[in-house]
């Protein structure tokens, strides 16, 4: 691959608002080349700067602009493909508005995948296993537009509750008002296409293969 080639390929990604990538996806981009070729070329992208490495398996296109938060979900999403994964814990009660406390740059998860700790250049990434049945996860869990569905707060407090965490920053009053207004929804499940298909929890997809 040639370095103006793949600015110009991330460019054009990056114009549809995509710009955190599986290594899938960087094979896929550059399918043409044959594996010694496609490695030594992502080797350069990254010591030239055009890529940055997030986490074993996922780069970020160096130039993008998109949000911090934005940028540690995305990540998440593609560390963990093919796995239910979602926002809950302290950051979820954060964005429910029940504790202030919590650092913009520690997001925390709650995933089917393994429990794993991300130290990445934009922060820190935190997934936490749970063994809840699918249809569990996506009833209790909403979807806001980002790349990673939302626990409800009575999810992010069960969540807490079930792995051992401090309850002393969760305000009673405002939990209870807001568990309250947590409504129970049918949902179904979706057809999974292969460990690569993101299923719900992720609106990252893989790259499409034409």
């Amino acid at each position: 691959m040639r370095q103006v080639d793949a600015v110009r390929i991330f460019g054009e990604w990056s114009a549809k608002g995509r710009d955190v990538f599986a290594l899938d996806d960087l094979r896929m981009l550059f399918r043409n080349d044959k594996p010694a070729a496609f490695n030594e070329g992502l080797r350069r992208l990254v010591s030239s700067g055009v890529l940055i490495r997030a986490a074993n398996g996922v780069y970020v296109n160096a130039f993008s602009g998109i949000p911090r938060i934005d940028i540690l979900e995305r990540i998440a999403a593609a560390f963990r493909r093919g796995e239910y994964t979602y926002v809950s814990l302290e950051t979820a009660l954060s964005r429910h508005g029940l504790i202030s406390q919590v650092p913009i740059d520690h997001l925390t998860l709650m995933t089917t995948g393994s429990k794993a700790m991300l130290r990445t250049g934009w922060g820190t990434i935190e997934f936490t296993h749970t063994a809840r049945p699918v249809l569990d996860i996506l009833a209790s869990t909403t979807n806001p537009g980002g790349a990673l569905r939302l626990a409800t707060a009575k999810t992010a407090l069960r969540d807490l509750r079930r792995v051992g965490r401090n309850l002393h920053l969760v305000d009673p009053g405002e939990l209870e008002e807001a568990m309250q207004q947590d409504g129970t929804r049918e949902v179904s499940l979706p057809r999974p296409e292969g460990r690569g298909f993101p299923v719900v929890v992720s609106s990252i997809e893989p790259l499409p293969t034409t």
